[in-house]
């Protein structure tokens, strides 16, 4: 049992579409300062259980708790309030259905298999952008720029975060110019820029070849180390995910078949079997 302070709790995550269970009573945690991964083959759940964790979809049973703080939960089946009108009983539940900008705003960031950069922006203003959310400024003072300090600093902030990225010599080039491997860079930079304590990273290193994958291997733990940075990933690319992961959650058929070190996940037979004849850049 790990000392370090819980980041995420997933709790019986069930999502279902009509009849169709996509994540079914997934639980897991991470820990403060881990890179965790969950793999598994084609169509196993897991962009799905990204997308119940960062409020994309409010899951048909479970919770999540991020930092402590229950911001997901559905339970249709579990627990229900009692309210009585005359000898009617009505039951109901309570449902938190967070927005992903409010739990981006908690602290948790994520990028997306296909890449989402702003196309017309430079890279500059691609991570400048997402720096915006951080700012105290409300209409009244950015409608009269008075805030003109906190402007410098974040502009100021940005410049540091590409420095750091590797990106800062092409800061003024338009994003989709960027080489494939760069844009990938430059999306988890964007995503660094909301000051995060959680990234959530879905595939990113889908599309790349093996320099580019080894170069990403190497960027994601220098991120964990120079920002205490707590990850999750999604990713099909094995070496990556064995070379960087603490410890790996595998999921099959939307249901989780197995949990442990990448030793232990290498040597595991259930989780061979379900990856034999998947193709490694197959999409989720």
């Amino acid at each position: 049992m790990s000392d370090r302070k819980n980041v995420l709790s997933v709790e019986n995550a069930t999502m279902q579409f009509g009849g169709v269970v996509a994540v079914n009573n997934l639980t897991m945690e991470i820990n403060e300062g881990e890179i965790v991964a969950l793999i598994g083959p084609n169509g196993a759940g897991k962009t799905t259980a990204f997308n119940v964790i960062t409020g994309v979809y409010a899951p048909t049973n479970g919770r999540v708790w991020f930092n402590g703080e229950k911001i997901v939960e559905n339970h249709p089946h579990g627990k229900m309030k009692k309210m009585y009108k005359g000898e009617c009983a009505d039951y109901y539940h309570e449902t938190i259905e967070p927005t992903p900008d409010k739990i981006t705003a908690r602290g948790m960031a994520r990028t997306f298999q296909n890449i989402r950069l702003w196309k017309s922006q430079t890279v500059f203003d691609n991570v400048l952008i997402a720096k915006h959310m951080r700012r105290s400024s409300n209409l009244f003072t950015a409608t009269f720029r008075l805030n003109k300090k906190e402007e410098l600093k974040q502009r100021e902030e940005v410049l540091e975060l590409l420095k750091i990225v590797g990106l800062e010599d092409v800061k003024d080039e338009l994003a989709t110019s960027l080489p494939y491997g760069k844009q990938r860079r430059l999306e988890i930079a964007r995503a660094l820029a909301t000051e995060p304590t959680l990234l959530l990273l879905d595939e990113p290193a889908a599309g790349m070849n093996p320099q580019e994958t080894l170069e990403l291997t190497a960027f994601i733990g220098e991120i964990r180390d120079k920002f205490n940075m707590t990850i999750l990933l999604i990713e099909h690319h094995m070496d990556l995910v064995m070379d960087i992961s603490d410890r790996i959650y595998v999921l099959d058929f939307g249901t989780l078949i197995a949990h442990g070190t990448p030793a232990e996940i290498q040597s595991n037979q259930r989780v061979i079997d379900a990856y034999l004849g998947v193709a490694e850049d197959a999409e989720d």
